[in-house]
């Protein structure tokens, strides 16, 4: 191959790298079905004073859909998550306490019954500011990353 067949050759190449992890994650995800779920054992992230347990991860059957649905419980002071964008939407759901939705630098308390969305793209973070543990359903819908 010569120098010119690769040039015209390279774009179509770096688009299919481009996709490449998403279509490996949605293939080693299982396809949800319907059902009752109920959640794993509770693990602790890289962020102190917060643990979280998986309810379901997977494909959706309708089109290129990943599925995330967890519950994390974040004690009193516990530092905020990395600062984060994402193909996916989230949507918190507040079961308890107060927690802090920061999108795109602009913070917003969310109460017990309330719920916050980012859509993705946006920069955010969720944080605990009340004066008891604070505990939240997230759920997480977009292609696989």
């Amino acid at each position: 191959m010569d120098r010119r067949t690769f040039a015209a050759l390279l774009p179509g190449i770096l688009t299919a790298t481009a996709v490449l992890p998403e279509r490996l994650e949605a293939q080693t995800l299982s396809p949800l079905e319907s059902g009752v779920y109920k959640p794993g054992p509770a693990t602790h992230g890289a962020v102190p004073k917060r643990a979280s347990k998986r309810f379901a991860l997977g494909m959706l059957k309708a089109g290129n859909i990943r599925l995330e649905v967890h519950e994390t419980t974040q004690e009193v002071g516990a530092p905020h998550e990395p600062i984060e964008t994402h193909l996916h939407s989230e949507i918190w759901l507040v079961q308890q306490g107060t927690v802090e939705l920061t999108v795109n630098g602009k913070a917003q308390r969310l109460n017990a019954g309330e719920m916050g969305l980012c859509v993705a793209g946006d920069r955010h973070y969720i944080q605990n500011v009340g004066e008891t543990p604070a505990t939240y359903f997230v759920v997480t819908l977009g292609p696989p990353e």
